[in-house]
């Protein structure tokens, strides 16, 4: 059977079966629901982000306020966007508030994604090219370690490309002499105002400089004018503007507080841009790191992004004689996620800021390799996917002998372990998203012997399956063994992530605090809130803190309405000796010391009382301790342990 040309196969008459669609969009959802299904249920919540987000979601549904988000008993949460919080908070009133139902709109908004992106690939490249952008995206290490905590760049993603869709639809519509319909244009003012609900301005810089660039560079600025402007902004402020102003009318300036306006704004856009949000708790990766981790994160396929990117029209001849469909879409995708790596660079950057950007990347990646099946044996295409096969086996082959090494050099850890007595401790790093990946010690890596060796026996066997299918000139079935190999890793990845959750989430010392809950306790964290995040969480119960008034809840704290929940030393001296019980989380290595500072953070000193009284130590896990005054008779053992 002679081979097909990419171009007999792109488009609309495509003359792929309509039975092959169907078994596509069938494949693309199955490993979705493996991948993102599989992991809703554990591990529990994570302390910082994850939990502080999923609280402010609940407390929206537990005080039916919907624009003001709060954490913590009624602290104004004001630095974020709504619209995920929305998302949650219809999840907890559909099927109440889980750890599953917390994470199931990202899910779904993770599958909306691939599917979009199948459809935008279908469109531009064929079906197997849309097949293979969805499964690059959705087999991405980058997007399915940070959609397992609740933060809203995915969300971001599935906005630009409903967006970049409807902009492309404009482009073809005015090839056509047309004037672009209402429904393009006012489809793609509701997506950036949907991104400016989901993460602020962002939401506006992304495509207007995506789109603009384009028009820039195809000598096409004109274009704008077509894109009913008036009504199409129109549209974007229904959207977009009632929740920003309800927000500013019902959070003025009052007390220390500035307002909503000046802290969302001037503190949360401009200044952190520039560097100079306050508080600073955030750091700010290299920019060579930054810039690879565009790569990173959709590894393997990213082996073949040397010819993806070589599809891209770059030769002046091109721009002045006209792009064709497929150019169009090809030079949109890659300046997707150019400009916002170019925007970051001048900016503080967190790794996974480049998210909403890879679905370009996945796109480009689809279209070579819809390209490279569809091309003969001995074509250029398939050569070089051979040469990019043997490279990917032999970092697969690399990889397996590493992991293998750590696995058979680790040490089984002892029965019933706590995986933070393994570690070391990195605080410097923790403002870093990946930071406590730093506290790994070869000693630890014995708990993690399982997903090591699924990890080494999955890179391998894929990459070299991969390679020989390649050279049978079966690419199609090479790619589906990619997609198999990946899978596994994720698997391996999300086994390795419940297995470190203890450090990460204070679930287990939460249910001890409820196991032992009585009329009149107190919880006190020793330090930063968000530390102790998922206490406040899982116990439903405001937290009080202790030489800590910092980060996400500091601005809350300077409005003449907050809980008065801040002690110092003290204050807190008198609850410690007072009647009530008292439930002191810490860290399980904290010094005592009489000179404890009331700057954040502080959970590595201890006021001296505490120990020289004596304490109780209820429970401890994940490096952290939860200590209470109730000494006779104790619940759990006398702390400090001799």
């Amino acid at each position: 059977m002679p081979t097909q040309t990419l171009s007999s196969l792109t488009g609309p008459q495509s003359s792929v079966p309509a039975s092959r669609h169907k078994l596509y969009i069938f494949l693309i959802v199955l490993v979705w629901a493996v991948i993102y299904v599989g992991s809703l249920f554990q591990p529990p919540l994570m302390d910082d982000a994850d939990t502080v987000h999923a609280e402010a979601a609940r407390e929206m549904v537990e005080r039916g306020d919907w624009v003001t988000l709060k954490i913590n008993g009624g602290f104004r949460y004001l630095e974020k966007a709504p619209l995920m919080y929305w998302c949650v908070a219809a999840s907890y009133k559909v099927f109440g508030v889980h750890d599953w139902s917390a994470r199931l709109p990202i899910a779904l908004g993770m599958l909306a994604l691939l599917l979009v992106v199948y459809r935008i690939g279908r469109r531009f490249y064929n079906d197997e090219g849309g097949l293979y952008a969805a499964l690059a995206l959705g087999t991405g290490f980058g997007p399915f370690i940070y959609t397992r905590f609740m933060i809203p760049e995915m969300l971001v993603a599935l906005w630009l490309a409903i967006g970049f869709d409807f902009f492309l639809t404009s482009l073809e519509q005015s090839e056509r002499g047309e004037q672009p319909s209402l429904m393009v244009c006012w489809g793609l003012a509701a997506t950036m105002a949907l991104n400016v609900l989901t993460k602020g301005l962002i939401g506006l810089v992304f495509p207007i400089g995506t789109i603009f660039l384009y028009l820039l560079l195809t000598k096409n600025l004109r274009h704008l004018l077509r894109l009913r402007l008036f009504s199409s902004f129109l549209v974007f402020l229904a959207i977009a503007a009632p929740w920003h102003l309800l927000a500013g009318f019902r959070n003025p300036a009052q007390g220390e507080a500035r307002g909503f306006f000046w802290f969302y704004f001037v503190n949360e856009h401009f200044l952190r841009f520039l560097k100079k949000r306050y508080p600073a708790d955030y750091d700010t990766v290299p920019l060579w790191l930054f810039w690879g981790l565009m790569l990173v994160w959709l590894m393997p396929w990213t082996a073949f992004i040397v010819q993806a990117v070589r599809q891209v029209p770059v030769k002046l001849a091109a721009f002045r004689a006209g792009l064709s469909k497929q150019q169009r879409g090809t030079l949109v995708f890659v300046l997707w996620p150019l400009l916002i790596l170019l925007f970051f660079s001048f900016s503080s950057r967190q790794e996974y800021y480049v998210l909403p950007g890879l679905p370009g990347v996945a796109l480009l990646l689809g279209g070579w390799l819809a390209r490279e099946s569809a091309s003969a044996y001995d074509s250029a295409e398939r050569r070089s996917g051979r040469v990019s096969s043997m490279v990917l086996a032999a970092v697969g082959v690399a990889v397996c002998v590493v992991c293998v090494a750590l696995a058979w050099k680790a040490q089984a850890p002892p029965p019933n372990y706590d995986i933070a007595e393994l570690l070391k401790k990195n605080p410097q790093d923790y403002a870093l998203s990946f930071g406590h990946i730093l506290d790994l010690t070869p000693q630890a890596m014995g708990a993690f012997k399982i997903p090591l060796l699924a990890t080494a026996v999955a890179f391998a066997l894929g990459t070299i399956l991969s390679l020989v299918l390649r050279r049978g000139n079966r690419a199609f079935a090479a790619n589906l063994i990619l997609t198999l190999m990946t899978v596994i890793l994720l698997y391996a990845a999300h086994q390795g992530l419940v297995i470190f959750s203890p450090v990460l989430s204070s679930k287990i010392l939460a249910e001890a605090i409820e196991s032992h809950w009585k009329p009149g306790a107190i919880i006190e964290d020793n330090g930063d809130y968000e530390a102790a995040s998922s206490v406040n969480y899982y116990t439903r119960r405001q937290i009080r803190i202790l030489n800590g008034r910092c980060n996400n809840i500091w601005y809350g704290s300077r409005f003449p309405d907050a809980p008065p929940i801040f002690d110092n030393n003290t204050t807190f001296e008198r609850l410690w000796r007072g009647p009530n019980t008292v439930f002191l989380l810490t860290d399980a290595k904290a010094k005592p010391t009489s000179e404890v500072s009331e700057e954040c953070p502080q959970r590595d000193r201890l006021p001296d009382y505490v120990e020289k009284e004596g304490a109780c130590e209820l429970a401890k896990w994940g490096g952290k301790v939860v200590l209470t005054n109730e000494r006779k008779p104790c619940p759990g053992q006398a702390w400090p342990r001799r």
